[in-house]
C-alpha cells in the first residue's frame, strides 16, 4: 500500500474512532447532567439517556448507510435538499413550538425536528455541487450570485427564529468552501466585512439579541437574571479545578445551571473531569478537523473536495462557537456542542455528515490503492490502474513492428 493510501485509511479511522467516541462519552455526560435533576422531582433518571440513545442509534445506522453509498450521487439530491429545508425554515415559523424564547422545532408526537440543522447539510451539499462545475467567485459581484442570495435567504428565516449560532456557522462554513475552491482572501474578507455589518445591526435592532450581547459583555451585572446562564456556566468551570469534582459528583447542574444538557454541557464537563476533561474532549474536536481537512486536502474529485471542507468546517465551528459562548469568549448563541449535547436533530445530521465524510475518505484510500507500478517510469512509481491512453487493450506486436522500431532507432542515432 502506498503512503497516500495509509494515509487515506489513517484518516478514515480517526473520524470513525473520534466519532464513535464523542458519541459515546456524550451519552454518559447526558445522563449525569440529567439523572440527579430527574430523581429529585420523581422523574425517571435515565429519561433523556434512553431518548438520546435512540437517537444515536438512527444517527449511526445513516451513517453506516451514507459510507458504504457513493456521495457523488448527492450533486442530483442538491435541488431537493434545498427545496425542502427552505420549505421546512418557512414552515417553522408559522407552525413551530415555541421554546425559551425561539420557534425553532416542529414537533412530530414524542419527537422534536429542527428544520435549521437540515438546512446546514443541505447547503453545504448544493455549495459543493455548485463549485465543483463553475469557476470559483473572485469578486464580490459573482459572489452575489447565487451563493451570497441563497445563504443570505437561509440566515434571515434562521435569524428569525431566532438561532444566531446556526447562522454563523452557515457563513463559516460556506467561506471555508470558498477558500478550498480558490477565492481570493481579499473578496472573503469584503464578503466579511459585510457580513458583520449586517450582523452588527441586526443584533442591535433585536431587543432578543441586543439583551444577549449586552449580558456577555457584563454577566455580573444580573446574575439572577439575564446573566444567570453565563455566571453559574462560569462557577461550574472554576469549581472543576484540574482534575474536576468526579464524573456524576457535580452540583450546578442540579437546578443551578440552566440547560445543563444541551448547550452548557460543556461547563458540566468542566466542573466534574476538570481542565483535564475538557482538554481532551478539545483535542479530540482537533482531531477531527485534523483527518476531515487531510481527506478534502488528498480529495481528487471536486465535488467531494469542497463537501469534505464543508462538513468539517460545519461541524468543529459549532463545537467552537458552544466552547467559546460557555467559557465567556462569545455571547450565548443557543447551539448545542456536537456529538456530545442532548437533541436528536443536532446529533442524527451530524452523524449523517460523518458518514458522508467516511464516503469521501474511503474513496479516495480506493483510489490509491488501485495503482499499479509503472514499469515504464524511470521513478519506479506507480500509475492509476486501468486502460492505456487510447482507450483499448493492448494490440499484439508484430514482426514487422519490430523492425519499424530498430530503424527508428538507427535513424535517431544518425541524426
Amino acid at each position: 500500500m502506498s503512503g497516500r493510501a495509509r494515509g487515506s485509511s489513517l484518516e478514515w479511522n480517526l473520524l470513525v474512532v473520534v466519532t464513535v467516541s464523542l458519541v459515546l462519552f456524550g451519552l454518559v455526560m447526558v445522563y449525569s447532567a440529567t439523572s440527579a435533576s430527574a430523581a429529585l422531582v420523581n422523574s425517571n433518571p435515565t429519561g433523556y439517556l434512553e431518548r438520546q440513545g435512540v437517537y444515536a442509534l438512527v444517527g449511526f445506522a445513516l451513517m453506516i448507510v451514507a459510507a458504504r453509498g457513493d456521495f457523488r450521487k448527492l450533486r442530483a439530491l442538491s435541488p431537493v435538499l434545498i427545496v425542502t429545508a427552505l420549505g421546512l425554515c418557512l414552515a417553522v415559523l408559522v407552525i413551530g413550538e415555541r421554546i425559551n424564547g425561539a420557534r425553532r422545532w416542529i414537533g412530530f408526537g414524542p419527537a422534536a425536528f429542527q428544520p435549521s440543522e437540515l438546512a446546514k447539510l443541505a447547503l453545504v451539499v448544493w455549495t459543493a455541487a455548485y463549485l465543483a462545475r463553475r469557476p470559483p467567485p473572485q469578486t464580490l459581484k459573482e459572489l452575489f450570485r447565487p451563493i451570497g442570495v441563497l445563504v443570505g435567504l437561509f440566515c434571515l428565516l434562521i435569524l428569525a427564529e431566532p438561532d444566531l449560532g446556526t447562522v454563523i456557522t452557515i457563513v463559516v462554513m460556506v467561506s471555508a468552501m470558498l477558500l478550498v475552491s480558490g477565492t481570493r482572501l481579499p473578496t472573503l474578507a469584503g464578503a466579511y466585512a459585510i457580513v458583520i455589518s449586517l450582523a452588527a445591526v441586526a443584533s442591535w435592532a433585536s431587543p432578543y439579541r441586543r439583551a444577549r450581547l449586552l449580558t456577555f459583555l457584563d454577566p455580573w451585572k444580573d446574575p439572577l437574571g439575564a446573566g444567570l446562564q453565563n455566571v453559574q456556566a462560569q462557577i461550574s468551570l472554576g469549581s472543576g479545578g484540574i482534575f474536576g469534582r468526579g464524573l456524576g459528583q457535580g452540583v450546578e447542574k442540579i437546578h443551578f445551571l440552566p440547560e445543563a444538557h444541551t448547550d452548557m454541557i460543556f461547563a458540566v464537563i468542566g466542573e466534574e473531569l476538570g481542565l483535564v476533561g475538557v482538554a481532551v474532549l478539545t483535542i479530540g474536536y482537533c482531531v477531527f478537523a485534523y483527518a476531515g481537512l487531510r481527506t478534502a486536502i488528498g480529495c481528487r474529485d471536486p465535488f467531494g473536495k469542497r463537501l469534505a471542507a464543508g462538513i468539517t468546517a460545519m461541524i468543529c465551528c459549532q463545537a467552537a462557537i458552544n466552547i467559546a459562548a460557555v467559557v465567556g469568549l462569545a455571547p450565548l448563541t443557543g447551539i448545542p456542542l456536537p456529538f456530545v449535547s442532548y437533541g436528536g436533530s443536532s446529533l442524527v445530521v451530524a452523524l449523517l455528515s460523518v458518514g458522508i465524510l467516511l464516503n469521501i475518505a474511503r474513496g479516495h484510500a480506493r483510489a490509491q490503492t488501485a495503482s499499479v507500478p509503472d514499469r515504464g517510469g524511470r521513478d519506479g512509481g506507480t500509475r492509476r490502474a486501468g486502460a492505456r491512453s487510447g482507450g483499448g487493450a493492448p494490440r499484439a506486436r508484430r514482426h514487422g513492428d519490430v523492425r519499424r522500431v530498430a530503424g527508428s532507432r538507427r535513424g535517431a542515432a544518425r541524426s
